[in-house]
């Protein structure tokens, strides 16, 4: 079933068949801990000889590896034996209710649906009815398109922002009496998740109805202040770039195809996402923060200066005696309107960088904007971007390391910041720590 004009899908999941071990088989997305190959070695621990996604995608952790490519090709061998030994066993079309609790005690709701890749575009400037919220780095995509365009398979680890604040599509659905679909245990402490199926035509039909009514034009600019603006239903909240690959390989399927009204129907004109609203009470906005590797720390401060001196602004450094001293000293100035605040430690030294009269608007965009600059200068130095405060801190302190401590992004706000300024800088936001990301389960057959 597809409802064009909402860019919705109806899909047809494949779910583990009975006897498959949950816990073994769901796997946290794959841009997760990428400076942290112990996690992944638990996981393959955890994992053992069991069918489970960690087969079926490629964790990033490992892109530029040696054997990349044998391993792209392993994870195709083994989806298309999932397919033939009936790992994976096909559901009635329907849409899936999800509700993971995580370890923090946080509860977060959202419904697993496939969204039309036509309503997508990911190049500056475009305003269709789903949008990235930040810059597309287009040298990321081409290996995430190498693990996709030949699998048989997706999995979808993109979660995808609706802003509801009368909670009118997914809430409701809690109260409705649905069959379970499943209900696991998350491995390494990461929490439970359950789901249930979403299939009954007068469901599905309120799904689309309250999905419908969010993106009524005249509605939507007298929400958000603007003028003949249009709709932006959708925001990518996790999985931009995931997201962004399913688009290149479905507009690659077009330009092949010798029929161009048949190629209309094939499954991967969608991509199979979890819908999240941005009003959820589990859901929290979460900081991003950097590390970069393989600097000076000393020569890279110097030069944040005097790239901050050629933008406008003043860089100021205040060193201070031990972390917390500079957490502490980073909170004490947030209320600050006229710089920006970022906190920073590295081997024996830590501190905050006050960056005033800076020329953007958020914090992120004012040290990002740097750490570019410096990267394309230093190709010997390499960045990494980090969730939660303990592996920061781990990552940061060795010889030739740098951290930077960010604040999280209000949500509160976020629906009308990119409908008026655009993509965000990338790695702005996380939807919760890097244990709260959402776990391979589900899948759809796209070729």
């Amino acid at each position: 079933m597809n409802f064009t004009h909402i860019a919705l899908q109806v899909p047809t999941l494949l779910l583990p068949r009975a006897g498959v071990d949950l816990t073994q088989w769901a796997v946290v997305a794959c841009d997760q801990y990428t400076s942290q190959p112990d996690y992944w070695a638990k996981v393959a621990a955890c994992v053992g000889e069991a069918p489970s996604t960690l087969r079926l995608m490629l964790p990033e952790i490992y892109l530029g590896a040696a054997n990349e490519a044998q391993r792209i090709a392993t994870i195709q061998e083994t989806m298309q034996r999932y397919l033939a030994e009936g790992v994976l066993t096909p559901q009635p079309p329907g849409l899936a209710l999800v509700e993971r609790e995580t370890a923090r005690g946080r509860t977060r709701r959202g419904l697993v649906a496939a969204l039309d890749l036509e309503h997508y575009d990911f190049n500056p400037g475009a305003k269709p009815l789903i949008r990235p919220t930040e810059g597309t780095i287009m040298d990321r995509l081409p290996p995430r398109v190498r693990v996709r365009e030949h699998a048989p398979l997706e999995l979808p680890h993109v979660m995808v922002l609706i802003d509801d604040p009368e909670c009118s599509v997914i809430e409701p659905l809690f109260a409705e009496p649905l069959e379970p679909l499943y209900d696991a245990q998350l491995m390494l402490n990461s929490g439970r998740v359950r789901g249930w199926r979403v299939d009954h035509p007068l469901l599905i039909q309120w799904v689309v109805e309250q999905l419908s009514r969010l993106a009524d034009p005249v509605t939507f600019n007298i929400r958000y202040g603007v003028i003949d603006e249009p709709v932006m239903l959708y925001a990518m909240g996790d999985g931009n770039h995931s997201f962004a690959t399913a688009k290149i390989i479905w507009e690659n399927l077009k330009r092949a195809a010798p029929d161009p009204v048949a190629i209309m129907n094939h499954p991967a004109r969608h991509a199979l996402v979890e819908l999240v609203n941005l009003h959820d009470e589990g859901l929290e906005f979460e900081a991003i923060h950097r590390v970069m590797f393989g600097v000076d720390v000393a020569h890279l401060l110097a030069e944040m200066a005097a790239f901050c001196a050629a933008q406008g602004s003043t860089l100021t450094v205040l060193d201070c005696p031990s972390w917390p001293a500079a957490q502490q000293a980073w909170r004490e100035r947030q209320t600050s309107l006229s710089a920006h605040v970022v906190a920073f430690l590295s081997s024996g030294r830590y501190g905050v960088l006050m960056i005033d009269q800076p020329s953007l608007t958020l914090p992120v965009a004012s040290l990002q904007a740097f750490l570019d600059h410096y990267l394309a200068q230093q190709p010997g130095s390499r960045i990494d971007y980090i969730h939660g405060e303990d592996a920061l801190e781990q990552l940061s302190t060795p010889p030739g390391h740098i951290g930077f401590y960010l604040p999280a992004l209000d949500k509160s706000d976020f629906f009308r910041t990119v409908i008026r300024d655009g993509a965000l800088p990338r790695k702005t936001f996380s939807m919760g720590e890097a244990d709260e990301k959402r776990f391979y389960l589900e899948c759809r057959q796209i070729g």
